[in-house]
């Protein structure tokens, strides 16, 4: 085989490694710390011409040493913070300006509210959620039915919200799409917190592709909960207000925990491939199917269904 086709193969790894682990958030790599150190690909494309004319073996091996330690040493630079978040070089420039002015100047705040109407608390009401890339988080209670407060980053974000109305049922979608981090200004991203009226009966789909969502359900009805994203972080506290509530997650990458009171009785059912797995206090009956113990006697009962690839598990009750 050919060293210059091995030394290409090796570089298309790395890069496509690097991308992919940075995708899914497992390290968090800056481009712009190694590209001032591209001059090394001419050395090693030098070292290449010199010793492989006659496709000198001693020559191989020093192209790809060269390879393999200037790589590591640039997975290794690459995760270093950058002191400055521009690509250019701001030496010469002093801006005496605090993060969170630096963040409030790369991303506008705004507020939405949905108002809670007579008859509202009869009604089905259901909220769907969906985004690219975003950091959602449940913070309390608000007189409105519905109210959310958005950090969006200003360079071309786009936000939805609509209200639907029936006799018998509220939908709220609530949309938005963009990247929870920026690739020039760090983990400035887009960031939502909700408030919602504790009255009603909800009924919750959230979907994105990566990203964390953080609600805390224990103050609120909640019908169903249900997930279906891609690589992403969730933390879901579920209530006992309601005799039956269901909640559905469906993942590729994530990881996953979900709190459950101890007075409601609860049944697992698992499709989750290479994934881990963490029920403590829960009987397995058979494979993928697990209850605790107070599950055929306690009023209120909570149905968990997982679905994941490569993720892991938590189920834990307070």
């Amino acid at each position: 085989m050919k060293l210059d086709r091995v030394i290409w193969g090796v570089l298309l790894l790395f890069i496509g490694g690097v991308l992919l682990l940075d995708n899914f958030g497992v390290i968090e790599f800056y481009w712009r710390n190694v590209w001032s150190f591209w001059p090394v690909f001419l050395i090693i494309l030098g070292v290449n011409i010199l010793f492989n004319k006659n496709n000198s073996q001693t020559g191989n091996i020093i192209s790809l040493g060269i390879l393999v330690v200037t790589l590591s040493f640039l997975f290794v630079k690459g995760q270093t913070k950058p002191a400055h978040g521009l690509w250019w070089d701001r030496d010469s420039i002093h801006i005496d300006i605090d993060d969170d002015e630096w963040k409030n100047a790369q991303h506008s705040k705004l507020n939405y509210a949905e108002p809670f109407l007579p008859g509202d608390a009869e009604k089905r009401t259901i909220l769907n959620i969906s985004g690219g890339a975003n950091t959602y988080e449940l913070k309390g209670e608000t007189d409105s039915l519905f109210a959310a407060d958005v950090r969006e980053n200003r360079k071309g974000m786009k936000f939805m919200l609509r209200k639907d109305v029936a006799d018998s049922m509220n939908t709220i979608n609530f949309k938005m799409n963009g990247k929870s981090k920026s690739p020039y200004f760090g983990n400035n991203g887009n960031s939502v917190d909700f408030y919602l009226n504790v009255q009603p009966t909800w009924e919750m789909n959230v979907a994105m592709g990566a990203g964390s969502v953080d609600f805390d359900l224990t103050k609120y009805k909640v019908r169903t909960f249900k997930f279906d994203g891609g690589a992403a972080d969730i933390d879901v506290k579920i209530g006992n207000l309601l005799p039956i509530t269901d909640v559905n997650v469906k993942v590729g990458m994530a990881d996953i925990k979900i709190e459950i009171p101890e007075s409601s009785g609860c049944r697992i059912v698992t499709r989750t491939g290479f994934s881990s797995r963490d029920f403590d206090g829960f009987t397995k009956l058979k494979d993928g199917t697990y209850e605790s113990a107070n599950y055929q006697n306690s009023t209120k009962k909570i149905f968990i269904n997982l679905d994941g690839g490569f993720s892991n598990f938590e189920v834990k009750r307070y």
